[in-house]
């Protein structure tokens, strides 16, 4: 009877993640249009020598999925220490202090940010976008374009919440190891010795 009544449970737990709803569009493209306002506020605090730390405080805590779940951050001009595993760390790159190359992304200020072109998938429990976004720094008409690839679930008030952030500059020019093609077919012995 017991061995019944886990079975009915398992049933109805698969059932019920099976027909759930997937995360609408909608809602993805409204995380997004939020995020990019929150990163124009926080170098308008800047600029108005308002408490930009606490603003880049709540951005990541309102965005970001930290305290619940593990985030992958990668963001586009971070060479040194280019994967941001903590809170602190992902701070640091919007608002400088914690990793010695951070100036403060979010400081520039921005007086504009826009997602461009961009595919999403969503399924009930997660969200992928990737695309580009547009950032216009305060008193400039050029637009920085950088891609992205952004990983959302929901969190305990069905918000969603960035998992995945990894932001890259265009390609631009083919690295020089990679122009040149080999004059010869390597023999098969260089291969093995190569492998």
């Amino acid at each position: 009877m017991k061995l019944t009544a886990v079975f009915a449970s398992v049933v109805l737990a698969i059932s019920s993640v099976a027909s759930a709803e997937p995360i609408p569009r909608q809602d993805v493209l409204d995380a997004q249009e939020a995020w990019a306002e929150s990163i124009v506020r926080m170098g308008r605090v800047y600029i108005e020598n308002g408490d930009y730390r606490l603003a880049a405080e709540e951005h990541i805590d309102k965005f970001y999925a930290y305290g619940f779940s593990d985030v992958l951050f990668k963001p586009s001009l971070a060479a040194s220490d280019p994967f941001r595993e903590s809170f602190d760390e992902a701070l640091s790159f919007y608002v400088g202090g914690h990793v010695d190359e951070d100036t403060g992304f979010a400081l520039r200020p921005w007086q504009s940010v826009r997602f461009g072109e961009q595919q999403i998938i969503t399924n009930s429990e997660t969200a992928i976008a990737m695309g580009n976004y547009y950032f216009t720094a305060t008193g400039s008409d050029k637009e920085l374009k950088l891609e992205y690839t952004l990983a959302y679930l929901r969190d305990e008030f069905g918000d969603l919440r960035i998992k995945l952030h990894h932001s890259s500059i265009p390609y631009s020019e083919q690295p020089q190891e990679l122009q040149a093609a080999p004059e010869s077919t390597p023999a098969p012995e260089q291969v093995s010795a190569i492998q």
